[in-house]
């Protein structure tokens, strides 16, 4: 199934590494909603995959039919299940994910913020914009250097 550049996408991150299992026990709960989610009784061509272990990424093409205020509140539902079920935070945007030596790590801000203070992360350290509202972003601005992010804006007085 190919989504356009323009499809939507939402970004979840958990507070901690699902193991093997439960991202693979994740990834079909979370095929099974894909496959039957509607919005105002049409099928979303729509997508959710665990990506690292530590995200849930879904997207919808809207040129297919667009999401709702309910079908939104359908994905939100079986997110609030996952975080229920395997006891993780999917909400909480305080939470700092960024890459040290290839691994995902997650962080609260006080704790990331103390790592680039010092200079644990520094401007080429691969950090996550969960900002990203498209499917081209997501492939373009997801994963991007502390020194080309938001996070840049927020902390650069301490490099």
């Amino acid at each position: 199934m190919s989504f356009s550049p323009q499809s939507k996408v939402w970004v979840y991150q958990s507070d901690r590494e699902f193991s093997n299992t439960e991202a693979a026990a994740i990834q079909q709960q979370l095929n099974a909603f894909t496959e039957q989610w509607k919005a105002h009784g049409h099928q979303l061509k729509a997508k959710a995959e665990v990506i690292y272990n530590f995200f849930i990424v879904i997207t919808v093409d809207e040129a297919a039919a667009g999401v709702t205020g309910c079908s939104i509140d359908a994905s939100v539902r079986i997110l609030k299940d996952i975080e229920q079920t395997y006891k993780v935070d999917l909400f909480n945007r305080f939470n700092m994910a960024f890459k040290i030596d290839e691994k995902v790590a997650v962080n609260n801000k006080e704790d990331f913020e103390t790592l680039v203070n010092i200079k644990k992360i520094g401007p080429k350290t691969i950090v996550f914009n969960n900002l990203v509202q498209t499917l081209e972003e997501f492939e373009t601005k997801w994963e991007i250097p502390f020194e080309k992010s938001w996070h840049n804006t927020l902390f650069a007085h301490l490099l």
